[in-house]
């Protein structure tokens, strides 16, 4: 197999995820992808009609963020009409999966230029949720659902800290050190090379500048906010009486759930997109493309989908054992902030250094658009490697189904 090199990575700030309030929030999901595709081909000189294919990822594939996405953004961006496009979803794990995939196309020799990407407009999911079974995992497959139940995520989240015994303070800790590493990462410029502002059509900028972070958040005020899934927990979900609640207790009847997440330790609903750029070493060479980094390995984990967010820890062992490496050998990883037990536990189980890990802060302080997230965080380490001159970044994330991709990356 050849390899496959990542020459460039960008994304978009994130905008706060609610209409009238966010500044992306207005602006149709294709165009959204056009921004990061159209930035990608100016920043590298692209040949456009030389992209083999762009592989997108968008989690909720309704409304205006339904049809193939990523080949709609790709006209919308100007690329020529032979890039080819697919979108697909494994959830919150999907920016991950899709760079995963133009990594193996790349490497098995079948293409040699591709995009991956994702876009994620959470704005929109007020009017796109109506449409999916009411917004349940299964989708309504009451057969399933009497197999696996599959609750709200943030009730799983407080599941897994009952569970694993965490209390709230760590947790809250975790989220006040998330908002301080942003903001450091925000002041210094840290995300600026990857960072690119969406304009109007008029040509103002529309935003330039992360809208998620709240700096200043401490502990004190992170533990005077209610805990945001008890209510939720216990809502009837239907005439039979189901709740989130009864979900867990059929899989896991002795375990007395303590409500510990809220709006500060879980991820920030926003909007955002984010590409990245694969060539064959050949096709660099050829055309002047200087690599950056290369995929090193990549794997997909399955795991409890009741518990659904505890994939990431047998991801990262098994993409390790891929690698041929261990964790000590990871100079920095990138775990997904999706609520703060997720990164909590990671740290714990894998006794992972805290200062390499998630070091300008994570989706708790910048917010997490869903489908680009993995992305975007594939862009982040690579950025933080060249920065502090290291050499090999991990990737994972939980996602909804109880999965988790994961990537490493070698810095070239």
């Amino acid at each position: 197999m050849t390899e496959a090199w990542i020459i460039d990575a960008c994304r978009t700030p994130r905008g706060i995820g609610k209409i009238g309030k966010g500044s992306l929030a207005e602006f149709h999901p294709q165009l959204l992808g056009a921004a990061v595709l159209r930035a990608l081909a100016e920043r590298n000189n692209l040949e456009t009609g030389d992209v083999d294919d762009i592989i997108w990822g968008t989690s909720m594939q309704v409304g205006t963020q339904g049809g193939d996405l990523g080949r709609m953004a790709a006209l919308d961006a100007g690329y020529d009409l032979r890039a080819s496009g697919v979108t697909l979803d494994r959830y919150c794990g999907s920016g991950i999966t899709a760079s995963s995939l133009a990594a193996a196309q790349v490497m098995s020799g079948m293409e040699d230029l591709v995009v991956a990407g994702g876009t994620e407009m959470m704005s929109s999911y007020g009017t796109n949720r109506s449409m999916v079974a009411g917004g349940m995992i299964d989708s309504g497959n009451l057969h399933l659902r009497a197999i696996y139940p599959q609750p709200n995520q943030g009730v799983a989240a407080d599941a897994i800290a009952s569970m694993e015994g965490i209390p709230r303070s760590a947790l809250d800790e975790l989220a006040a050190l998330s908002q301080a590493r942003a903001a450091t990462a925000i002041a210094e410029g840290r995300f600026d090379k990857s960072l690119v502002p969406v304009f109007h059509e008029d040509g103002s900028v529309a935003l330039a500048t992360e809208e998620y972070p709240r700096p200043g958040t401490t502990v004190e005020k992170l533990a005077a906010l209610p805990a945001s899934f008890q209510v939720i927990a216990d809502y009837e979900l239907d005439e039979q009486g189901t709740t989130f609640r009864k979900m867990i207790a059929q899989r896991f009847p002795d375990l007395v759930i303590e409500h510990v997440h809220h709006a500060g330790n879980s991820s920030g609903v926003v909007d955002g997109a984010a590409a990245i750029l694969m060539a064959s070493p050949q096709y660099a060479k050829d055309h002047g493309l200087k690599p950056r980094a290369r995929v090193v390995a990549t794997a997909n984990m399955g795991d409890d989908p009741t518990l659904m967010l505890n994939a990431p820890v047998p991801a990262a062992r098994k993409v390790l054992a891929k690698a041929g490496m261990t964790v000590d050998q990871i100079d920095l990883f990138e775990v997904n902030e999706a609520f703060a037990v997720v990164a909590e536990k990671f740290i714990r189980d894998l006794d992972i250094d805290r200062e390499k890990i998630n070091v300008n802060g994570g989706a708790m302080a910048l917010g997490h658009p869903i489908g680009a997230t993995g992305s975007m965080l594939i862009g982040t380490v690579l950025d933080e490697l060249e920065r502090q001159d290291k050499q090999f970044g991990l990737v994972t994330m939980c996602a909804a189904g109880g999965m988790a991709p994961a990537v490493i990356i070698e810095r070239i």
